[in-house]
């Protein structure tokens, strides 16, 4: 399992580095949001060669519109992978399985080099999700013991712990089996 985390606008552009293999840096949310460190965080990714990722924070409607959005803000690099974080909005709403679904293909119709993957926590996973669509793989987020999800389906990523920050795993055997992944799209 290799270790990595995923960060926001709540976390620092400095982030500590060491032992980790990849992030997932947030890029945008909804149609008018973009975090005000991505181009810092990314670029503190970059400098310790790290595997980037970067999500997308989905609200329902306007998929198309959102789908643009996120492409047009987060950097544009094969190798990187897009991710879109399907929960519930401070509305406390949440985008469709249909709604999921035409996001993850509509991104990667606009970049198909790169890997697109769902991100859910267990509830949406179980509950919410009809269609078990995840695109290129599923980030699944449910704080448990790291790499053991309380899942049946296959998942890529796992989101163990929000505690200092957001934690996570990989199911691959060394980062560059997961830059080989990536860069496969």
């Amino acid at each position: 399992m290799l270790r990595g985390i995923d960060v926001s606008a709540y976390q620092s552009s400095s982030y500590d580095t060491d032992d980790i293999s990849f992030v997932f840096i947030k890029a945008t949310e909804g149609r008018s949001y973009v975090n005000p460190r991505l181009s810092a965080q990314t670029k503190r990714a970059r400098e310790a060669g790290l595997v980037v990722g970067f999500y997308h924070f989905l609200w329902p409607g306007n998929l198309t519109a959102q789908a643009e959005y996120f492409v047009k803000h987060a950097p544009e690099k094969a190798g990187d992978i897009l991710a879109v974080d399907w929960e519930t909005t401070g509305e406390g709403t949440h985008a469709s399985n249909a709604e999921k679904d035409r996001f993850i293909r509509k991104v990667k119709e606009l970049r198909p080099d790169n890997r697109v993957i769902l991100y859910a926590n267990r509830n949406f996973w179980l509950n919410i999700d009809t269609t078990s669509y995840a695109g290129d793989g599923l980030w699944i987020a449910d704080y448990v013991t790291a790499g053991e999800p309380r899942i049946k389906a296959k998942w890529r990523f796992h989101q163990y712990s929000d505690s200092p920050h957001d934690k996570d795993v990989a199911d691959f055997s060394s980062r560059a089996a997961l830059r080989k992944w990536a860069g496969d799209a």
